[in-house]
C-alpha cells in the first residue's frame, strides 16, 4: 500500500537520538490529520526484518502509546530510544522541545520522490 510507503519513508529520515509524533509524521507524509493510520502502518512493521525505525514515533504527549495488541512492545520501544540517548522524564515522557526532530523540506521530499513517482504511474495506469 502505497500510503504506507509513504509513512515508512518518512519514519526511516528519523535519526537515532530523536523522535517525532504521530501526527507529525502523518502530515509530514500528506495524511494531515490521520495519526491513527501512522500508528496502524507501523504496527504492522516487523520488529526483527525491517528497516523502519518504528521506535522513534511517539504520541503528541511525548509517551510511548501503550496498547494490549503491542504484546510488551511498548516496554521495548523505551529501552530502545533509551539505548538510543533520550531520556524519560519520571512520569515517562519525553522532552519533545529537545528530542523532536526536525527535518528540512529537502530531506522530506527526497524521502517521498520514489513513492510519488509510483502514486503518479498508477494513477495513469
Amino acid at each position: 500500500m502505497l500510503t504506507y510507503e509513504r509513512i515508512y519513508a518518512i519514519v526511516r529520515q528519523i535519526p537515532p537520538g530523536q523522535v517525532a509524533t504521530y501526527g507529525q509524521v502523518a502530515e509530514l507524509a500528506g495524511l494531515f490529520g490521520k495519526p491513527r493510520l501512522v500508528g496502524y502502518a507501523l504496527y504492522r512493521v516487523d520488529m526483527d526484518k525491517d528497516d523502519v525505525p518504528w521506535q522513534r514515533v511517539i504520541n503528541a504527549k511525548g509517551e510511548v502509546s501503550e496498547s494490549p495488541f503491542r504484546n510488551g512492545t511498548d516496554y521495548l520501544q523505551r529501552h530502545i530510544l533509551e539505548d538510543e540517548g533520550i531520556e524519560f522524564d519520571a512520569k515517562g515522557r519525553i522532552d519533545l522541545k529537545r528530542y523532536r526532530w526536525q527535518p528540512s523540506m529537502e530531506v522530506i521530499d527526497a524521502a517521498l520522490a520514489p513513492i510519488a513517482s509510483a502514486e503518479s504511474a498508477d494513477f495513469r495506469a
